[in-house]
Formats: C-alpha cells, structure tokens, sequence
C-alpha cells in the first residue's frame, strides 16, 4: 500500500497540485470579484478533471454551481462489499487564504516549488490536497483487496470565509449525502511527518452579540450612592 501511495502521489497528485497552486483563487472573504474572475470555477474544474481520469469502479463525479454560491465537487464510489454497510464521508476545501507577503527567499504563494521532497505554495496543504488523499486511499484499498461501504467525498470552495455556501449544498445534495457513519475531516495538521497524525475532536464556536447596560446616563458620584457594577464583570459571570 505505502509503495502504490508513494508512486502514484509522485506521478500523478503532485503535478496537478503544482497547477493548482498556479491559480490564484481565493476565497470569497478575500477576493470579491470571485464570482466574475472565474479563478475558483478554473481550480475546482481542474481538480475535477483529475478526478474523471482516475480509474475507481462505479465511480461517479459532479461539479455543482449556483449564482452567488461557491462551487462543491461530490464524488461517490458504491461500497466494494454489500455487507459492508458503513457509509463514509470524507471532506475537504480548495479555496485560498490571501498570500500574506512575503515569503522566503525562492518561494512564491502562486509558483509551486518542490524543496527536500516537500510542495510549497498556497493552497496546497490547506487544503488542495483533500481531493487527491481522498481518491488515492479509496484506491490504495482497492488495490489491497480491503472491503469497504459506499464513500461520498465532498470538496466545497468557502471554507476560509466561513463555509459560507456550504449548508445550502448540504441542503440541496442531502439525498446523495444520506446519513454518514463516519466523517473524515481532511482539514487539519502534523507536527511531524514521522508518524500519522489523527485529529479526533473539533473545537466549535457559538457566536451572538451580548450587550449588557447598567445606566441609561451618567451619574454623579455625590447624587448616587452605592457601588455601580462593572460591565465587564457582568459580562464575564454571564
């Protein structure tokens, strides 16, 4: 399995992801023109027609638009063994941060480079490679005769302003997404890249406008007895 990950990475997943870091589409927080520009339609295409190239039984793959909603790719490949009824879901993203300029010496956000067998440029490790781990492990357990359920892999364009557009795909394409038993985030970290590294938990947000007031107008402290509390304070117990 390592070998047939190890060969097919080199000779086919790192040449799309040196054209894919080429397109400079970023997210729609970061570049309003988004839509009309055409630069995250190009990747998405781009990483879609590697897709349609690889050979996966009964696969199938999709490149979804609507006006004002970014992108998503969804890709399904049925279940190697009916009996095998776990459903999968496995996730990703492919549109851009900003650049943040600068960057080291030699390097450039939009021109890939390869350096001590690691792919440098934006994009590609956040999160361009979700597609391409996605496909090659489904094939990686093909090839190794390893059964498994039916696998749905959803690639979307607005996750680094938020996901956005994400809940009306997720509206719009729940009969194909059926309920998951498991989900994989392809969106995270290592620390090293001498083990696999396994992210379990998620942190979460819960997000409002709190407002506390405690006097409609200023007070005189000769006129007002008593200890007027800090908002702050309030805030914090709350």
């Amino acid at each position: 399995v390592a070998a047939f990950l190890d060969r097919k990475w080199a000779a086919e997943c790192v040449p799309t992801l040196e054209a894919y870091v080429r397109i400079p589409c970023q997210s729609p927080a970061f570049d309003p023109e988004w839509e009309t520009n055409g630069l995250l339609a190009e990747a998405m295409d781009l990483l879609h027609q590697w897709v349609a190239r690889q050979s996966v039984p009964g696969m199938t793959s999709d490149v979804f638009h609507e006006p004002g909603k970014t992108p998503v790719m969804l890709v399904q490949v049925p279940g190697t063994d009916p009996t095998f009824g776990q459903r999968i879901l496995m996730y990703g993203h492919m549109d851009k941060q900003p650049p943040l300029l600068p960057w080291d010496e030699g390097l450039d956000p939009y021109t890939p480079v390869l350096r001590d067998g690691k792919l440098y440029g934006r994009g590609a490790a956040d999160d361009g490679y979700a597609i391409f781990a996605a496909i090659t492990c489904i094939q990686a357990l093909q090839a190794a005769g390893t059964p498994h359920g039916p696998i749905t892999v959803l690639i979307e364009a607005d996750e680094e302003s938020g996901s956005v557009s994400l809940p009306f795909w997720i509206d719009r394409l729940r009969p194909n997404l059926g309920t998951p038993d498991l989900i994989f985030c392809l969106d995270s970290g290592t620390l090293n890249y001498d083990q696999l590294w396994l992210t379990s938990s998620l942190r979460g947000e819960v997000s409002g406008v709190l407002s506390v007031e405690i006097l409609k107008e200023g007070v005189h402290s000769g006129i007002y007895g008593g200890i007027v509390p800090d908002t702050f304070r309030i805030v914090r117990q709350l």
